[in-house]
């Protein structure tokens, strides 16, 4: 007990050090990842027009497009050579990329999951790049990040076009990180109203059950004793 109680002790002796040696980030810009069909579709656009030449979405195929409301025809524009079932990855190898960043850029499929604030950290990166004094482009959420400033955030005269992007490519981003979400959540009320329906009718069953236990079980009737015989006379 004193271990525990000494324990506690030095941990709120050393939490404020922590709060202040903490880094301190910059505040995400709070988006609503759930957008109509159109945006989400602008957004596929722009991953696989502009992101894929870096980047892979490697637990996507082409026929999934198809769910957020493209026709196949537009998907068969999109993919190009490639085939439906042929998975969304970068046009140049990873080598070609590791040269040219020093690393291979980071897979989108999940990236909306494996960043802390999803789709709102996906839209501050892309409205985060600004020129620095000396002229050179910086990232104020991810300073020193070798990805270029796809969109032209850091051009003041398109604040307003970039924002509509950026959040047309979070949005889409948010979906492709689970893609089975909405069908899952449909599917999950069925669940509920069987479990609910499940659960009365093994309540009723159960109150059947106990009223037959709990009714007094009546005493057995005593044994009657035959009359004794008398001796017929000889």
């Amino acid at each position: 007990m004193r271990v525990i109680e000494s324990f506690l002790w030095c941990l709120l002796l050393l939490w404020p050090a922590v709060v202040l040696v903490a880094p301190a980030h910059p505040a995400l810009h709070e988006i609503d990842p759930e957008q109509p069909p159109q945006v989400r579709q602008r957004g596929a656009e722009m991953v696989v027009g502009l992101c894929m030449s870096c980047h892979d979405l490697k637990y996507l195929r082409y026929r999934d497009l198809l769910e957020i409301g493209f026709s196949r025809e537009r998907v068969d524009v999109l993919r190009g050579p490639r085939e439906m079932e042929d998975r969304l990855l970068s046009l140049t190898s990873a080598e070609q990329r590791r040269q040219l960043f020093g690393l291979v850029p980071p897979d989108l499929s999940l990236i909306a999951k494996a960043r802390r604030g999803g789709a709102s950290y996906v839209y501050t990166l892309l409205t985060s790049f600004y020129t620095t004094p000396e002229g050179t482009v910086d990232n104020r959420l991810f300073p020193g990040i070798r990805m270029p400033d796809a969109l032209g955030s850091s051009s003041a005269g398109n604040r307003e076009a970039v924002a509509e992007t950026a959040l047309a490519v979070a949005s889409f981003l948010h979906w492709a990180a689970d893609p089975r979400a909405e069908e899952r959540h449909r599917l999950g009320y069925y669940v509920l109203g069987y479990l609910a329906l499940l659960t009365f009718l093994l309540y009723l069953n159960k109150r059947r059950i106990w009223r037959r236990l709990d009714r007094p079980t009546p005493e057995p009737a005593p044994e009657s004793t035959p009359p004794e015989s008398t001796p017929e006379p000889r």
